[in-house]
C-alpha cells in the first residue's frame, strides 16, 4: 500500500528502540519513529542513534523530526536522510511552505513528506502548504493546535481546522489528510468513534499512539454494513443495465436517482473497504 492511501499511522518514541519491532509488527499501515515530543532534550542524540540503526538494519519507517526552525531539526535530518529504511519525514509545526520545499529538495526520490499542521498559522496557511508541491499529505496535530488556540480539544472547537485541511488537500490534489491522535489508549470505542467522525469530514487516516488503537481506528474508517449494502446494490444495478460496455448516465434504484457521481461514490465505498482491511 502506498503511504498516500495509508489509514493507520502509529507513533513510537524514538528513544525506545526496544519497542520498534513491536510497533512494526502491530499491523499499522505506517510507523512513525518520533524524535520530537516523545524524546526529552537530553535524550535526542541517543534517540537519533537508535533510529538510524533501525533504519540501517531490518527496519523501515517514517521519522517525525523536530520543527524546521528548532535547533534539533538539522541534526535530525542529517542523521536520518539517506538511510535505506526511511519511508518519509513528518514535519511538526508546519507553517512555512518555502522551508518545506527546501527540505523536499534534500529528500531522495520515493521518500515522503507529511506536514503536521498544529498551529493557528499552519491552519491559516494550509492552502499554501498543500499547493506548493512540497508535501505528500497534510496531518492534523489536534492537541497542540487546541493549545495554540486556547481552545478545548473538542470536535466543535476544531471543526473549522479539520475542514480547512480537507479543503486544502483537495485544492492541492493531495490525498485526504490524516487526523490527529486520540489520547485515551484504553478506550476502543473512543478511538473508533473519532475515526468515524474524521472519515465523515473527509479525512483519509488517523495518527495513533498505541497499538491497541489500530483495530478500532481501521474499523472507524471502514464503511458500515448499511453503506456496503447500498454500494453493492447500486453497482449491481449498474452492471445489470450495462449493454455493450455502456452504462446509462442516469437510472433509478428503489425510486432514487443514480447518476455518474452516485456510481463514483459507490465505487469509493468499496475501495475504502479494501484499504481498511489491508487488501490491495
Amino acid at each position: 500500500m502506498s503511504f498516500r492511501e495509508a489509514v493507520t499511522w502509529l507513533f513510537v518514541p524514538g528513544s525506545r528502540p526496544d519497542r520498534f519491532e513491536r510497533a512494526a509488527s502491530a499491523g499499522a499501515h505506517e510507523v512513525i519513529l518520533d524524535l520530537e515530543d516523545a524524546v526529552a532534550p537530553g535524550s535526542k542524540d541517543s534517540a537519533r542513534a537508535g533510529v538510524a540503526a533501525w533504519l540501517d538494519g531490518p527496519g523501515t519507517g517514517w521519522v517525525r523530526v523536530n520543527g524546521l526552525h528548532t535547533d534539533a531539526h538539522e541534526a535530525d535530518v542529517a542523521v536520518v536522510v539517506g538511510r535505506p529504511g526511511l519511508r518519509g519525514l513528518v514535519v511538526p509545526k508546519a507553517e512555512d511552505a518555502s522551508a518545506l520545499a527546501d527540505l523536499r529538495h534534500r529528500l531522495p526520490d520515493g521518500v515522503g513528506l507529511v506536514g503536521l499542521v498544529e498551529s493557528a498559522l499552519g491552519v491559516y496557511r494550509a492552502r499554501e502548504l498543500a499547493t506548493n508541491g512540497a508535501v505528500d499529505r497534510l496531518a492534523l496535530g489536534s492537541v497542540d493546535l487546541a493549545l495554540d488556540l486556547g481552545a478545548e480539544e473538542t470536535d466543535e472547537a476544531l471543526l473549522m481546522a479539520r475542514s480547512t485541511l480537507v479543503l486544502a488537500s483537495r485544492l492541492g490534489r493531495l490525498p485526504a489528510p490524516i487526523d490527529g491522535v486520540t489520547l485515551a489508549t484504553d478506550d476502543d470505542e473512543a478511538a473508533r468513534a473519532a475515526a468515524e467522525r474524521a472519515r465523515g469530514l473527509g479525512f483519509g487516516g488517523k495518527l495513533c499512539i498505541h497499538p491497541r488503537q489500530l483495530g478500532p481506528v481501521a474499523a472507524g474508517f471502514r464503511p458500515t454494513t448499511a453503506q456496503l449494502a447500498w454500494a453493492t446494490v447500486i453497482l449491481e444495478a449498474a452492471d445489470a443495465r450495462t449493454v455493450g460496455g455502456v452504462t446509462p448516465d442516469v437510472f433509478t434504484v428503489d425510486g432514487a436517482m443514480v447518476d455518474l457521481p452516485v456510481l463514483a461514490r459507490a465505487r469509493a465505498v468499496l475501495a475504502r473497504t479494501d484499504l481498511t482491511t489491508g487488501r490491495s
